[in-house]
C-alpha cells in the first residue's frame, strides 16, 4: 500500500499515441505509487503544467475536471514544434525547480551535454537495463524524493528563521563550522555588533577575548560551541565574558541545542544568549516600576493596604493614614485586628479578604473578592467601608492589596430609601385600602361605573406603589449571588404570574450566577410584560401603542373577539459572544426598532394601566448583575428580549 506522501504524478511527454499510453501504463505497473498523464504535443504539457500551477488546482485545458499537480515531467528528445531541450528550456522559465527527466531513443552525448545545461534533472535513454520501466519509476522517483526534501528542508529553516526573528530572546545560530549565520534584532544589541560584522565571525574569534568569571582562557573543546557539536547534546546554563568592540566586558548566560540534518547528523547550533547586564536593567525597570505603582496607591482617595497571609500590614497610603487617624509607622506595626470591627484574621472571617489564598499551597491571583465591613479610627469611629482585595506580588512575596472605600454617604442614601420605602408601604397603602374597600361598599350599594373607574385608577395605584417599593429598596444594595437552575426559577415565577390563556415553553438548561429575589422578579416582570402585550384581539387595531404593539386585552376588551393567546419561550443563547446568556421571547405583534430603547425608560407604558416600571426594573436589575439585555425579533415575528453577560457556572443550584 502507497501512503499519500509517495504519491507522484508525472507527465510522460512523447509524439508516438502507440508508444506514449503504453509506456504510462508500464511505469504505473512498475510502482505503483505513480500517477501517469500523457501529451503528444509539448504545448499541449506546458498547457497542463499551466493548469495545474504550483501546489493549486485549476480547470485543465484538454478536460473540464480539476487537474493534479505534477511532480515529474518525462520527456523525449524528439517533439513536434520544439525539441525535448527546447521544451524543458520552456518549462524551466515557469517550473525551475520542478523534476524534468529527458528519456530518450535519440541519444547521443552531445544532447546529454546540452541537457544538463539546461538544467534537466536526469538523462535516461529508452531501453536501458532488462526493465527499462522499473529503471525509469526509480529514476522518477528519486528526482521527486530529492525535490521534495529540499522543499521540506528549506520550508523548516524558513520557520525556523522567522521563530528565530520573532522570539523576543537573544539568539544565535552558527554552522558547522561555527561561524555565524543568524542572529536575530536582540542578538546584535546583546553582542554590540551590527549583523554584518557578527557574520564575519566565528564562535572563537579572538576579538571575542573570551574567558571565564575569574578571567582565564578556555580552551577551545570546552567552549559551548565545540561541546554541543562534537557531542550533539545540548547545554544550558554557561557563562562566560565577551569583549564588545568598545572594550566593555559582558557576562553571558549561555543555552545551546543542535539542528540535526536529514540524515541524523549536526548541521548547526543553535544559541540563546542573555546578558547579566540584561538582567541589572530589568530589575531596575521593575524596581521603578514599583515605585510608580506605590505612588499610584499613594495618590488614591481610598484607603488602601498591602497585607500579608498573617492580617498584618505590610504598607499603607496616605489616605489609610488620614482615615484612620493612625500614623503611618502605627499602622505599619498592626493589623487587620486592629482596625476591622466585623473580621478576625484567625478565623474563618478572613475569608472575606481572602487571607486563605496566601496560606493554601496554590495562590489565586485572578481572584478578587468584595465585600463590605466596618474600620475602626483611632478615635473609636465606626466607618462602613466597601472592600476590594486582590492578590499581588509585593516585593517577591504574595500579599493582598486592599483598598477599603468609606461608603458612609451611600449607607446614608440607602437609610433613607428605606424610609421613603416605608411611608409608601404604609402611609400610602392603608389609605389607598380604605378607598378600595370604600369602592367596594358602594358598589354594593350603588353601582355606577364611575365606581368602575375609580377601581382601576386604585389598581393602578396599587401597581405603583409596587413598583416604587421594588425601586427603592433595590437602591444600592449589593447583589447575593448564588447558582440558580434557571429553567426551574422561570417555571416557579409562571405560576406566580396571571398568565390566562398563555403558554410557557422552557428549553433553557442553564446554571448561572445571580440573585434569587431580583432574578425572580426580573423573570416574572418579562414574562407579565409578554402576557399583557403579546396577547391581542385578531380584530385589526384602529391605532398602535408608542412602542408599535398591537392593543392590549385590556384595550379592546371581549367585545372586539376572541383573545388571541400568546406563546413564550424563554431559551439558552449559546451564541452569545460573552458566553453566557438567554433569552424571553413571545410570538405577539413585536417591538418596532425605533421604539426598543425606550421601552427600558422609567414611566414609559403603553398599556392605559400599567406603570412604566416594569421594564426599567428589568433593566435596573440587568446593570446590577453586570448584564445586557436588548430587544429583537423573535422567530416567530413577536418581541426577543435578549439577555447577555451572564455568569454560567457548574455548581448544582441550591434548591
Amino acid at each position: 500500500m502507497t501512503g499519500a506522501a509517495d504519491t507522484i504524478t508525472v507527465l510522460h511527454v512523447d509524439d508516438t499515441p502507440e508508444f506514449v499510453d503504453p509506456a504510462a501504463a508500464q511505469l504505473e505497473q512498475a510502482d505503483a505509487g505513480l500517477t501517469v498523464r500523457t501529451a503528444t504535443h509539448p504545448d499541449d504539457a506546458l498547457a497542463i503544467l499551466s493548469a495545474s500551477g504550483s501546489g493549486a488546482r485549476s480547470e485543465s485545458v484538454a478536460e473540464s475536471k480539476l487537474e493534479p499537480d505534477i511532480d515529474c515531467v518525462v520527456s523525449d528528445y524528439d517533439l513536434p514544434g520544439r525539441n525535448g531541450i527546447a521544451f524543458l528550456e520552456a518549462v524551466r522559465e515557469e517550473h525551475p525547480e520542478l523534476p524534468f527527466v529527458l528519456y530518450t531513443g535519440t541519444g547521443s552525448e552531445g544532447i546529454a551535454s546540452d541537457a544538463i545545461a539546461a538544467g534537466v534533472t536526469d538523462y535516461l535513454p529508452k531501453n536501458t537495463g532488462a526493465d527499462p520501466y522499473e529503471t525509469l519509476a526509480k529514476r522518477i522517483r528519486n528526482a521527486v524524493s530529492t525535490r521534495r526534501a529540499g522543499v521540506a528542508a528549506a520550508e523548516r529553516r524558513d520557520r525556523l528563521e522567522q521563530i528565530l526573528t520573532t522570539v523576543p530572546s537573544c539568539v544565535v545560530q552558527l554552522d558547522y563550522e561555527g561561524r555565524f549565520v543568524f542572529a536575530n534584532d536582540r542578538a546584535t544589541a546583546v553582542l554590540g555588533l551590527t549583523e554584518s560584522d557578527l557574520t564575519d565571525r566565528a564562535y572563537n574569534d579572538p576579538a571575542w577575548a573570551i574567558t571565564d568569571l575569574d578571567g582565564d582562557p578556555i580552551p577551545d573543546e570546552d567552549l559551548p560551541f565545540r561541546r554541543v557539536r562534537d557531542t550533539g547534546e545540548p547545554v544550558s546554563g554557561v557563562i562566560h565574558t565577551i569583549e564588545w568592540p568598545d572594550g566593555t566586558r559582558k557576562i553571558l548566560h549561555i543555552n545551546g541545542a543542535p539542528l540535526f540534518d536529514a540524515d541524523g547528523n549536526v548541521d548547526s547550533v543553535v544559541f540563546s544568549l542573555s546578558d547579566v547586564t540584561e538582567r541589572t536593567r530589568r530589575e531596575r525597570e521593575l524596581e521603578q516600576a514599583r515605585a510608580e505603582y506605590e505612588q499610584l496607591i499613594e495618590g488614591m482617595n481610598d484607603a488602601a493596604w498591602v497585607i500579608d497571609a498573617d492580617g498584618s500590614f505590610l504598607a499603607v497610603n496616605g489616605a489609610a493614614v488620614e482615615i484612620t487617624g493612625y500614623g503611618r509607622s502605627e499602622l505599619l506595626s498592626m493589623s487587620l485586628r486592629d482596625i476591622d470591627v466585623d473580621v478576625d484574621p484567625d478565623s474563618d472571617d478572613a475569608r472575606a479578604y481572602g487571607l486563605d489564598r496566601l496560606r493554601g499551597p496554590e495562590i489565586a491571583s485572578d481572584d478578587r473578592r468584595v465585600f463590605e465591613t466596618v474600620h475602626r479610627t483611632r478615635d473609636g469611629e465606626q466607618i462602613p467601608v466597601e472592600v476590594s482585595s486582590s492578590v499581588v506580588d509585593y516585593r517577591g512575596q504574595a500579599a493582598l492589596l486592599s483598598v477599603a472605600r468609606d461608603v458612609t454617604a451611600r449607607k446614608e442614601r440607602e437609610r433613607r430609601m428605606e424610609e421613603f420605602a416605608s411611608v409608601i408601604s404604609h402611609d400610602l397603602r392603608n389609605p389607598l385600602n380604605v378607598a378600595q374597600g370604600s369602592v367596594e361598599l358602594a358598589r354594593d350599594e350603588h353601582p355606577s361605573e364611575h365606581l368602575d373607574r375609580a377601581e382601576q385608577a386604585h389598581t393602578r395605584m396599587q401597581d405603583l406603589i409596587d413598583d416604587l417599593l421594588t425601586l427603592a429598596r433595590h437602591g444600592e444594595a449589593a447583589i447575593d449571588p448564588e447558582p440558580i437552575d434557571l429553567g426551574a426559577l422561570t417555571e416557579a415565577c409562571w405560576r406566580t404570574v396571571s398568565t390566562g390563556t398563555a403558554t410557557l415553553d422552557v428549553t433553557c438548561s442553564r446554571t448561572i450566577a445571580a440573585d434569587r429575589g431580583r432574578l425572580q422578579q426580573f423573570l416574572e416582570n418579562l414574562l407579565r410584560n409578554a402576557v399583557e402585550h403579546g396577547s391581542t384581539s385578531p380584530e385589526p387595531a384602529a391605532h398602535g401603542d408608542a412602542d408599535g404593539r398591537g392593543p392590549t386585552t385590556a384595550e379592546t376588551g371581549s367585545e372586539a373577539g376572541t383573545e388571541e393567546t400568546v406563546h413564550i419561550t424563554v431559551g439558552d443563547l449559546d451564541d452569545s459572544p460573552t458566553g453566557g446568556g438567554f433569552y424571553v421571547a413571545d410570538d405577539g405583534p413585536g417591538i418596532p426598532p425605533d421604539s426598543r430603547d425606550a421601552v427600558f425608560e422609567s414611566g414609559h407604558s403603553t398599556a392605559p394601566d400599567g406603570t412604566g416600571f416594569g421594564l426599567h426594573i428589568v433593566a435596573e436589575i440587568a446593570a446590577e448583575h453586570g448584564w445586557s439585555i436588548r430587544v429583537t425579533d423573535a422567530d416567530s415575528g413577536g418581541a426577543r428580549f435578549e439577555v447577555t453577560g451572564v455568569t454560567p457556572v457548574d455548581a448544582e443550584p441550591d434548591g
